[in-house]
């Protein structure tokens, strides 16, 4: 999971970032829970749905306060409710997507958005052959429009979806604008420093890399215990 920096609890306690790479898992199966009516849980049901250990699962729970009660386990939805606030989820984002093509125009259509509480305003790309088209309920405009818009309308979050060139260029053009904060799809490894702004780049090739890395371990694994029979 990519790294989101800046995160506090109450009180202002900062959260490592190993604790906040794990809250978004914990975000999902807690929500999972409510969603089955499943009210109280012990750490060890917890931890193991979410791939951690209790011991882990226990200390991460501290930053919320610890929360767990001895003999009840944990209160579902007070976790789940400590741990949205600190992912901001609730709070309503605007954001624009930069790049039209295949990846850009999925995230467009998904629901991803919604769910988290963010809402495209915008999606913007240098082909002339995809300004002016419909993606979603969105017209595409030109890219050259970018710095306008996101200055006018107050936008929080960028999404760039676009080639590492054309990246690099579009997401220098966020300068000034207001944006909070980038998520980078593009195969460029964005700097935070140029625009001053949290940044999570996200590369899907090097997770797909990662899959077949272990594919290949374990069948070399096979291989070997073949060799000793």
């Amino acid at each position: 999971i990519p790294a989101i920096t800046g995160r506090t609890v109450k009180g202002g306690a900062d959260i490592p970032q190993a604790v906040v790479n794990r809250l978004p898992v914990y975000f999902r199966r807690l929500r999972e829970l409510i969603n089955r009516d499943v009210l109280k849980i012990s750490s060890e049901e917890l931890a193991d749905i979410c791939g951690v250990t209790a011991s882990q699962l226990r200390q991460d729970m501290k930053y919320f306060g610890g929360l767990g009660q001895r003999g009840y386990g944990y209160n579902v939805m007070r976790i789940y409710n400590s741990i949205s606030e600190t992912l901001g989820v609730g709070r309503k984002y605007s954001a624009v997507i930069i790049g039209a093509g295949d990846l850009g125009t999925a995230l467009c259509g998904s629901r991803l958005f919604e769910q988290r509480g963010v809402w495209v305003k915008g999606v913007f790309d240098v082909s002339k052959k995809k300004i002016g088209k419909t993606v979603a309920d969105v017209t595409v405009s030109d890219a050259s429009e970018l710095k306008a818009f996101c200055r006018g309308r107050d936008i929080d979050i960028a999404v760039i979806c676009c080639p590492s060139r054309t990246a690099e260029e579009l997401y220098g053009m966020l300068r000034g604008t207001g944006v909070r904060g980038v998520w980078n799809f593009s195969p460029s490894q964005l700097d935070p420093a140029v625009l001053g702004v949290p940044v999570v780049n996200i590369c899907t090739g090097d997770s797909l890399m990662m899959l077949t890395h272990e594919m290949s371990v374990r069948e070399n694994g096979k291989n070997e215990n073949k060799d000793q029979l």
